[in-house]
């Protein structure tokens, strides 16, 4: 009993000897210092984000240079984002209208209107306000047609074709091909190379044409040509052999133009001739002029020699 109070008392006294930190922190850090504490913090949240601008209305309409008459068909437009980065803008709207509206966010932008081979452009800035704009295209345009004499070439016989000049070159860039008669072609203001092709041979005439803004420049082309139906025949105007190959060549022996058939037609500018007509592994020629507007039929005869 003695010893059991002994024990307790030195337990007490020892209580009593050790530091305050150690008798508040049953529960001490054995490789020294107490343990932390935990801690409630509040969460770092993003500042609040102001309000994104809304879209705005942007109407344009463009204007012919010159007289400015307002362009009401045969319009393309073509909105880019400019984002000043020095990528390539990104289409972000188009319209074929002749006065479109676009709905856009705050930001920069290139308007761009085609019309015909003529084209304007405009940097624009939106800023969440209605943006109204109006850009000037300068352009004129091309009405071509052909003839031979007094006579106009019907529209599906000859086809245009329009170059830019470069340089020396009168057909340094073509603008476009297969163009018809009574055809508008709308172009910037220039000069342009012409090129009209009288049915499919050597019936060529060229012309430099100005187009001028806001005008329409009609050019006929005149052709000095003619058109003949070959023939192979037994006796002068007898019936035409069917199935006869034939190829027009020039007097230094260039081949013009080839055909098979019984009486095939050919469009050729005047001048001198040889034409050869092969029939059943025989080989016919003769030679013949072509006179500007006269047509006619060229007959080879078949015989022997």
């Amino acid at each position: 009993m003695r010893m059991r109070l002994a024990a307790t008392a030195l337990a007490i006294l020892a209580a009593g000897l050790l530091p305050a930190s150690a008798q508040q922190d049953p529960f001490q850090n054995r490789l020294g210092g107490a343990l932390p504490s935990p801690s409630i913090t509040t969460p770092n949240l993003p500042p609040s984000l102001p309000a994104a601008e809304p879209e705005a209305q942007l109407s344009l309409s463009a204007l012919l240079s010159g007289p400015g008459t307002p362009l009401r068909q045969g319009l393309a437009w073509r909105i880019y984002e400019d984002r000043g980065d020095g990528t390539r803008p990104a289409i972000v709207a188009r319209s074929n209208e002749a006065e479109p509206h676009f709905n856009l966010a705050p930001g920069t932008y290139v308007a761009t209107v085609t019309y015909g081979f003529a084209s304007a452009s405009k940097r624009l800035v939106m800023g969440g306000q209605p943006t109204t704009d109006t850009l000037r295209v300068a352009a004129g345009a091309l009405k071509l047609a052909g003839a031979v004499g007094d006579q106009k070439i019907p529209p599906g016989q000859v086809m245009f074709s329009v170059f830019v000049p470069v340089g020396t070159n009168s057909e340094g860039r073509l603008v476009r091909s297969g163009i018809k008669t009574g055809e508008l072609l709308r172009l910037p203001e220039g000069t342009y190379h012409v090129v009209s092709t009288y049915g499919e041979s050597n019936a060529i005439q060229r012309a430099d044409l100005r187009v001028e803004n806001g005008k329409v420049t009609e050019a006929t082309l005149n052709h000095r040509a003619a058109t003949v139906t070959l023939k192979l025949v037994a006796a002068p105007g007898a019936e035409a052999f069917a199935g006869t190959a034939f190829s027009v060549l020039t007097p230094g022996g260039d081949t013009i133009r080839e055909a098979i058939g019984a009486f095939p037609q050919v469009t050729l500018a005047e001048g001198d001739y040889v034409l050869i007509a092969r029939h059943d592994g025989q080989v016919y020629t003769r030679e013949f002029k072509v006179e500007s507007g006269l047509d006619r039929d060229i007959e080879v005869v078949a015989k022997s020699g």
